[in-house]
């Protein structure tokens, strides 16, 4: 059998002969750099690990505020864009009723947690789900702009189908609550060249002025074909439409939809005509 020997057993251990080492021993700053080396390595990659989820909301939340802020006209290249939100007050609406609910904290409100939430989701009734998103929240923020005491803009987020995709987009309306001031459509899968071309800003300063409602209070707002040949050009009509997209027309019709949902009577049409009242 084989035996270990008494100096084996009883003489100094691994990390006792590495301590003994002089310390400009070259191998004893080698192994220290080494294991230096290996111990920052796990602790930046544990940390990349842990602060990923907080780094894609920071950026998710910055690339939202950039969007308000262009459809706002407030965006300025090269700013900082969480100092240039600070001009923009969020609020939160209780959708049926357009008053706001003071209960919610606008800086932790989630939509996405909840349109999923049983206690603030709506199902929406396959006869009124024009902008086809089956689901919504009761609640739902806006964006202000303010110019002293008055608003200047309010910026309502809209959604619904296209041909392909969500549609997903910001639209700033005049202290009137009726005339459009501008729009963006941020976020959509549209094929290129044609749907897609509703992120065009050529197309989507089509919108501006444009008007929302007419004199009996509905939405009339719409994406059409061939306006400028069967409406002038300032014709009554024609503050009411928006020149289509060749080649795209269920998409523009998605638009239609969506516009006509959310500033329609299930979405900010009690909260833009309470506002207006108020602020007449």
């Amino acid at each position: 059998m084989l035996k270990l020997s008494n100096s084996t057993v009883s003489g100094p251990g691994m990390l006792a002969r590495f301590s003994a080492l002089p310390n400009e021993s070259p191998a004893k700053i080698l192994i220290v750099a080494t294991l230096l080396c290996l111990v920052c390595a796990a602790l930046v990659s544990s940390a990349a690990v842990l602060l990923r989820p907080i780094h894609k909301a920071n950026e998710l939340l910055l690339s939202k505020q950039r969007e308000i802020l262009r459809v706002a006209g407030l965006y300025r290249e090269g700013e900082s864009i969480s100092a240039m939100f600070r001009q923009i007050e969020t609020r939160i609406v209780a959708l049926p009723s357009g008053q706001y609910a003071t209960d919610i904290n606008p800086q932790t409100f989630d939509y996405a947690r909840a349109v999923i939430d049983p206690a603030t989701r709506v199902e929406i009734p396959d006869n009124k789900d024009i902008a086809r998103i089956r689901t919504m929240a009761k609640y739902a923020p806006v964006y202000l702009v303010t110019k002293g005491d008055a608003i200047g803009k309010i910026i309502v987020p809209v959604y619904g189908y296209g041909l392909w995709s969500t549609l997903r987009a910001y639209i700033a309306i005049k202290p009137d609550g009726n005339t459009i001031d501008g729009i963006s459509f941020y976020q959509h899968g549209e094929t290129p060249g044609l749907g897609a071309e509703i992120a065009n800003p050529r197309w989507q300063d089509k919108w501006k002025n444009k008007l929302i409602y007419d004199a009996t209070g509905a939405v009339k707002l719409q994406v059409v074909r061939g306006i400028f040949v069967t409406n002038a050009v300032g014709s009554e009509q024609s503050k009411y439409e928006v020149d289509g997209i060749s080649g795209a027309t269920l998409t523009t019709n998605g638009v239609t939809n969506l516009i006509r949902y959310w500033l329609g009577e299930s979405g900010f049409e009690a909260y833009l005509k309470t506002y207006h009242q108020e602020a007449g």
